[in-house]
């Protein structure tokens, strides 16, 4: 007879692997692999957490042993050149899908095989652009294991996001077992430790058919994934920056600070016309008297002057970015003084060093900004000084190298 504990036996499925899914925790729980030819799972609910990765080389082996008898998983890496990772779509495995009808609770989420979905063309994210997104990483350790970095922020920042979109939102509970489902489902797609990451991206829609403007009756909460490298062309050399300043990112009172689809669209055509001129992307001032630093099209924005280290305030145009509050709290711990106040362009251009933060570019140092013609160099190859420890604390912490005295990663394996 076969074992199991702390789980219930999904019918058609079978054990697997034990995970240690969560800070502190060291009760391994059982993972669910489906039996050959079940293309998606149901999760009764967001604590039972499943996986159905049937990779190509994968090896499952279900003890038969007494309950507290480990059962193990083998696999190989995904056949990709680790080394040439960009940030571009690989197709994965798996992704997750969860739906919300009018009572406003998502519940049946399963994990099934990436692909194509299927929208109504009056679906509210089509016609009235109400849909969210977020982005986050899972890292492989050296050991093996997995490691997410403040998935719960992501979590929170949806739900925030979600009401002033109008929107339904999962729990966190919900959403961060679901990145757990679709990370340990895409497990051989996780590059080798050093070599990149694994991006997550949930999102959030308002899939319901609807013509007139008003809520969609229904949503869909869902995530994929895809292995990546850099996110600028440089790495981790210096970009260059334009400050734009007639078109703007965000207004007061509207969606700047809310991660919805329809900012990022807003941006694309000063970014467009900034990378044909040569410039790495485009840096956003306030649209009232237009000479107070926002932020760059995807990241927050940080100036250093005589090692005090500024970023612009969250006041409702800028996105609460989880890389630039990590960032903030890394450099605290550091010894250095932070401020988060307006920062004016002539402070930028005075600046000692400058540097971008955000989830896809982690830290990324500004080798130069133009501004009305006038270019003003920082660094010519590399970080500077203070951003480079930044850098490195914050990496080393989400890598597992260093020791997470910040409870601030979730371990999976």
């Amino acid at each position: 007879m076969l074992h199991l504990h702390q789980s219930t036996l999904i019918s058609g499925h079978r054990p697997s692997c034990h995970l240690w899914p969560t800070r502190g925790t060291r009760t391994p729980r059982t993972v669910m692999m489906p039996c050959p030819g079940m293309e998606s799972l149901s999760l009764s609910s967001a604590r039972q957490t499943t996986t159905p990765p049937s990779f190509r080389h994968l090896a499952c082996y279900a003890s038969t042993q007494a309950p507290e008898t480990a059962v193990s998983e083998s696999f190989e890496l995904a056949d990709i050149d680790w080394e040439g990772l960009g940030f571009g779509l690989i197709p994965t495995d798996y992704m997750y899908v969860m739906k919300c009808d009018g009572s406003g609770n998502f519940t049946n989420g399963k994990l099934q095989q990436f692909g194509n979905i299927e929208l109504s063309p009056s679906a509210g994210v089509l016609n009235y652009g109400q849909g969210l997104f977020e982005g986050l990483k899972a890292y492989r350790k050296h050991d093996g294991n997995i490691l997410l970095f403040r998935p719960e922020e992501n979590a929170l920042r949806m739900r925030n996001g979600a009401e002033r979109m109008c929107m339904p939102s999962p729990s966190i509970e919900q959403f961060v077992e679901a990145v757990k489902d679709t990370v340990l489902a895409n497990k051989r797609w996780i590059p080798p430790a050093g070599k990149g990451s694994l991006y997550i991206r949930p999102l959030l829609l308002g899939t319901g058919a609807v013509l007139g403007l008003a809520p969609a009756p229904e949503y869909t909460f869902l995530i994929y994934v895809s292995p990546v490298g850099n996110y600028f062309k440089e790495g981790v050399a210096p970009i260059h920056l334009i400050v734009e300043h007639e078109l703007h990112r965000a207004t007061p009172g509207g969606t700047g600070g809310v991660k919805t689809i329809g900012n990022y669209a807003a941006v694309l055509k000063a970014q467009t016309a900034a990378k044909v001129r040569g410039y790495s992307d485009v840096l956003y001032l306030d649209c009232v008297e237009k000479k107070y630093l926002e932020e760059v099209s995807s990241c927050n924005i940080f100036i250093v002057k005589d090692n005090v280290v500024s970023t612009p305030a969250i006041k409702g145009t800028i996105l609460p970015g989880i890389t630039r509050k990590s960032i903030i709290e890394v450099a605290l711990n550091e010894g250095f003084q932070v401020e988060e106040r307006q920062v004016a362009v002539d402070e930028l251009l005075d600046a000692d060093e400058v540097f971008c933060t955000g989830t896809a570019v982690v830290v990324s140092p500004v080798g130069s900004v133009t501004y009305r013609g006038k270019r003003v160099t920082y660094v010519e190859d590399g970080f500077g000084a203070v951003a480079q420890r930044l850098y490195s604390a914050l990496t080393r912490l989400q890598m597992g190298l260093s020791e997470d005295e910040m409870n601030w990663t979730v371990e999976l394996s």
